[in-house]
């Protein structure tokens, strides 16, 4: 039985929404580099690496809900190296399987992880790599790596997908990793927040920080590409006022981690 806290809650619908929505476009992916091994954007990694590393931190963050100890047990020895050999075994432990038997992986992680997330209180601390965090939160970043990595693996596949409502829960995330994005990089987060208009798929407008002067306007599929570092900003349709807005928006960065590369721009605003 699903935590009462959760009712009216749509975040751990919209997480396996989105889950489905990868999972549709790699179902009866064949082997090689035409197939599962075609090389994302995010180089080198392949789509079968997208999909061994989101499923390899579903079964880390399903641990981290459950068995708490447990996590905390292994998060050293994770993040001994900064990380990598922890994502080196998730790409082994993809590359030892099919393709079918990748997307399987990913579905069965996924729904053994929602399905513990229902039993706690959306409120309820669980550890992670950094600060514990809510368990809502916790469905929100899961949602955001889904989507993010979905991006790469769509583009690699010459996939469109159609933006929906979902996206908002990333942008959320995205505008309050506003201090992250400078801190992250060492530099002075400013004092000035900047208003944040976005326009869902569906006409939906969201607004964060109203009083703000710098701004940031367009949809909220380009204001997530860029926070996820999936699109440079040039790519994109957002409207960006004020020397803070322009500072956050060469340097955002929705996902944990140091700094990202980001995405170069494509050839058509290079010139």
């Amino acid at each position: 039985m699903s935590h009462p806290g959760w009712n009216g809650d749509p975040i751990l619908d919209d997480l396996a929404a989105e889950t489905e929505s990868l999972l549709g476009i790699v179902e009866g992916l064949g082997e090689g580099r035409e197939g599962i091994d075609r090389v994302t954007p995010s180089q080198p990694w392949t789509v079968r690496d997208q999909l061994s590393h989101l499923a390899g931190f579903d079964v880390k963050a399903r641990l981290a809900a459950t068995d708490p100890e447990g996590f905390m047990a292994e998060l050293a020895e994770d993040f001994a190296d900064g990380g990598d050999a922890m994502m080196e075994r998730q790409f082994a432990e993809g590359r030892a399987k099919t393709a079918d038997q990748v997307v399987a992986w990913l579905r069965k992680e996924r729904t053994a992880l929602i399905a513990a997330l229902r039993e706690l209180d959306p409120e309820e601390r669980i550890p992670w790599y950094g600060p514990p965090m809510k368990t809502r939160s916790s469905a929100v970043a899961r949602l955001m790596e889904t989507w993010a990595h979905g991006v790469d693996v769509a583009d690699a596949l010459g996939v469109v997908r159609e933006p929906t409502v979902r996206l908002f829960h990333v942008a959320e995330l995205g505008v309050k990793t506003f201090r992250f994005s400078f801190q992250n990089r060492g530099l002075e987060v400013p004092e000035e927040r900047v208003r944040v208009e976005l326009t869902g798929p569906g006409g939906e407008a969201r607004t964060w920080n109203e009083g703000s002067v710098s701004s940031v306007t367009g949809p909220v599929e380009d204001f997530c590409l860029v926070v996820a570092q999936r699109r440079h900003l040039t790519d994109t349709a957002l409207q960006v006022r004020g020397p803070v807005a322009e500072a956050w928006m060469t340097r955002a960065q929705v996902f944990a981690g140091p700094p990202g590369p980001g995405r170069a721009p494509s050839s058509r605003t290079q010139g």
